[in-house]
C-alpha cells in the first residue's frame, strides 16, 4: 500500500507552504489539476476559519479590555 500523503493545515504558514506544494506539483504534472483545485479549495476554506477564530479572540480580547474600565 503507498505511503498515505498529509497536509499540515494549522497555521497560515503551514497553509502557504502546502499552497506552494501542490502549485508546483501541478505545474509540473505530478497532480491532477483537478484535484489540486480540490486541495485548494480545503486550504481556503482552512484559512478562513483560521482567520475567522482570529478574529473571534480579538474582539474577546478587546470586549474583556473595555469591560475592565
Amino acid at each position: 500500500m503507498p505511503r498515505r500523503k498529509t497536509l499540515k493545515l494549522s497555521t497560515p504558514r503551514d497553509i502557504r507552504r502546502a499552497i506552494s506544494r501542490i502549485a508546483n506539483m501541478a505545474l509540473n504534472g505530478e497532480m491532477d489539476p483537478k484535484t489540486a483545485n480540490a486541495i485548494l479549495y480545503a486550504c481556503n476554506s482552512a484559512l478562513s476559519a483560521i482567520r475567522t477564530d482570529e478574529y473571534d479572540k480579538k474582539l474577546a480580547e478587546l470586549e474583556q479590555m473595555l469591560n475592565n474600565k
